[in-house]
């Protein structure tokens, strides 16, 4: 009897290279034009186009300062975020469906970074930014998702007028 060998590795390999192909595929088909719905929370923004500028601090107490924003609908904001603390922070833009599931992911694998363009995360006494703009009225949400911070109260909202 012939046998043969299979290769564990370059299989896992591929399965998660198709299943991130896959994943990356359904992600960019919901934020581009030809019928598909935008983001509730808006899109990534240039910075060529920013408005306004919005320095938030990140801190031990686990509070964001400010929590609240208020901008305006088509408005490009550069949030200019500080890790004034002695832990690592991260600061997420979603809706707050979107903010508990990955809070959840984040329990999970909680040394997981990020620099998205609607998320980016900070080790103590760094400085980074999220350029974002706010295409639909409404409230979008902002946290901290490492592990017990978001429970502990580091959140806040952006609120933003239709005009």
């Amino acid at each position: 009897m012939k046998s043969v060998k299979f290769n564990f590795t370059s299989r896992a390999g591929f399965v998660f290279a198709a299943a991130a192909l896959a994943a990356s595929a359904a992600f960019a088909g919901g934020t581009h034009g030809g019928g598909h719905d935008e983001s509730p929370i808006g899109e990534p923004g240039v910075a060529a186009n920013v408005t306004r500028t919005i320095e938030v601090d990140a801190a031990d107490s686990m509070r964001f300062t400010p929590s609240n924003v208020s901008v305006k609908k088509g408005e490009t904001i550069r949030f200019v975020i500080k890790n004034s603390g002695k832990v690592p922070h991260e600061f997420s833009l979603g809706t707050e469906k979107e903010l508990k599931e990955h809070y959840e992911v984040m329990k999970k694998f909680p040394t997981m970074e990020h620099e998205e363009a609607n998320k980016i995360s900070l080790k103590p006494g760094k400085q980074g930014e999220v350029i974002w703009r706010f295409t639909k009225p409404g409230v979008v949400n902002f946290a901290c998702l490492h592990v017990g911070h978001y429970e502990a109260g580091m959140k806040g909202q952006v609120k933003v007028a239709a005009k």
